[in-house]
C-alpha cells in the first residue's frame, strides 16, 4: 500500500512524501528509522468498495493463533531465528491481517524488539497471557516449549468455549424462529380467518376472543412494539459496554438455571488452565492471578481476581484468598490449599482444569438432552393452541351451515 506523509526531519525542515509499506504501522516504522517525526500519515491509495478489505472477513481467529503457535515451535525446534520465523510464517500465512502483523512483528524484530514486546504492540491479536507466557519463555530460554503449551491451551480453551456456545445456538434459534412464526400468523393469517368469524356472527369461545383481540392489538400497535424492542436492545448493549452494565449482566448470566451453572464451570475452567500454565512456565503466583483477571472474560469474576491478587499481595495465602468468595467452590479451595502444602500448585491446578474441562462438557450434554424434548412441546403447545383456538370456530360454522 501506498502512504503519504507529513513529518520532521532532525534538521526541524518539514517533509511530504510517500511510502510503499504492506500497513500503516510498519510506514511509521520504517519512517521513524530514517529519524523522521511523523506530524500525519494517510493512505495515498484510492480503492473501489470491491477493492477494499473489510474487517469481518479479516478477523483472526483463534484457531488462526494455534495453527501460528504450533508453526512458531516447530521452527523454531528446528533452530531458525526469530526474525526469520516470523518473516517465513508472514509469507505464508492466508489471513491477509494476520499477516501483516507478523510482517511488523519481523520489523520490530529487526529493529533490536524482545519477541513479547513486539507481541504486546498487537494486543488485540495476542493477549496479555500470550505475551507474558512469551516473556517467561524468553527469560527461561525455552520458547519452542512455550508456544507448543500456548498451542495445547488455546486449542483446549477453544473447545470448550465453543462446545458450550455450540450447545446455546440450537435452542437461541429454535426460541427466535418461534416467536417470529408466531407473530406472521397473529399479524398476517389470524386477522384473516378471524375476519370469517366476525362476519358469521357466531359466538366465539374465550380462549379465541383471547387471541383475536391479541392478533388486533399486534396489527395497530406492533410497529410501535418493534421500535421500542430495538431501542431497548440498543440500550441494553450500551449498557454492556459499561463496567457497572457489564457486571450487572456477567452476574445475571451466572444466575440463570441450568446456563448459569455451565458458565460457571466454564469460567473456573479457563481460571485453573490459565494459572497452571503460567504457574509451570515460571510466572509469579501474583503475575498469573492479575494476567488470569484479564483473560478470564466474566466482569463477576475479574472483581474476585482482583481482590483474591490483593489479599495475596498482602500476605495470605491462594486458597485463604479464594475461600473469602462464595462464587469459588469448595473443591477449588481444598484443592489449592493442598498445592500450597505441597509445593505442586501447578499441577494440581491442571488436574483441575481437567476435571472442569469434564464437568463443561457434561453439562452441555445435560442441557442440550433437556432442551430438544422441552422446545419440541413448547413448539407443538403454541402453534397447537393457536390453530384451535381459530380453527374450532371454523369447524363449528361449517357443521352448522
Amino acid at each position: 500500500m501506498l502512504f503519504a506523509y507529513h513529518a520532521i526531519d532532525q534538521d526541524g525542515r518539514e517533509r511530504d512524501g510517500t511510502i510503499e509499506a504492506p500497513s500503516q504501522d510498519i510506514a511509521i516504522s520504517a519512517l521513524q528509522r530514517r529519524n523522521l517525526i511523523i506530524s500525519s500519515i494517510k493512505s495515498a491509495e484510492k480503492r473501489s468498495l470491491l477493492e477494499m478489505e473489510l474487517p469481518f472477513f479479516n478477523r483472526i481467529s483463534n484457531k488462526d493463533i494455534v495453527i501460528l503457535s504450533r508453526q512458531i515451535a516447530t521452527l523454531f525446534e528446528a533452530q531458525v531465528s526469530a526474525l526469520r520465523v516470523f518473516r517465513l510464517l508472514a509469507a505464508e500465512v492466508e489471513n491477509k491481517h494476520l499477516a501483516t502483523v507478523l510482517s511488523t512483528v519481523g520489523d520490530d524484530l529487526q529493529g533490536g524488539m524482545p519477541i513479547s514486546k513486539a507481541l504486546a504492540r498487537h494486543p488485540k491479536v495476542f493477549t496479555m497471557f500470550y505475551v507474558n507466557m512469551v516473556r517467561a519463555g524468553e527469560e527461561s530460554g525455552k520458547l519452542s516449549e512455550t508456544f507448543l503449551y500456548l498451542a495445547d491451551y488455546l486449542d483446549r480453551t477453544y473447545d470448550v468455549v465453543s462446545k458450550a456456545e455450540n450447545a446455546l445456538i440450537y435452542p437461541a434459534f429454535v426460541i427466535v424462529v418461534f416467536f417470529a412464526v408466531m407473530a406472521l400468523m397473529l399479524t398476517l393469517v389470524i386477522p384473516k380467518i378471524s375476519a370469517v368469524l366476525v362476519d358469521s356472527g357466531q359466538k366465539v369461545p374465550l380462549y379465541t376472543a383471547i387471541i383475536i383481540n391479541f392478533s388486533n392489538f399486534l396489527v395497530q400497535y406492533g410497529i410501535f412494539i418493534l421500535i421500542a424492542l430495538i431501542a431497548a436492545g440498543f440500550y441494553v448493549w450500551q449498557l454492556r459496554k459499561t463496567e457497572r452494565g457489564k457486571l450487572v449482566f456477567d452476574r445475571l448470566k451466572l444466575s440463570v438455571p441450568f446456563v448459569g451453572d455451565l458458565y460457571t464451570k466454564l469460567y473456573l475452567a479457563r481460571i485453573a488452565d490459565n494459572l497452571s500454565t503460567m504457574l509451570l512456565s515460571g510466572i509469579s503466583v501474583v503475575e498469573a492471578i492479575e494476567i488470569t483477571d484479564s483473560v478470564v472474560g466474566n466482569a463477576a469474576y475479574e472483581v474476585i481476581l482482583a481482590q483474591v491478587a490483593a489479599d495475596v499481595k498482602g500476605g495470605s495465602s491462594i486458597s485463604d484468598a479464594l475461600n473469602k468468595h462464595p462464587e469459588i467452590p469448595g473443591i477449588m479451595v481444598a484443592m489449592t490449599k493442598v498445592g500450597e502444602e505441597t509445593g505442586e500448585l501447578g499441577k494440581i491446578l491442571t488436574t483441575l482444569a481437567k476435571f472442569y474441562n469434564r464437568e463443561v462438557s457434561n453439562a452441555v450434554d445435560t442441557l442440550v438432552g433437556l432442551i430438544e424434548p422441552i422446545m419440541i412441546v413448547m413448539l407443538g403447545l403454541g402453534v397447537g393452541t393457536l390453530l384451535a383456538a381459530v380453527l374450532m370456530p371454523i369447524y363449528n360454522l361449517a357443521g352448522a351451515i
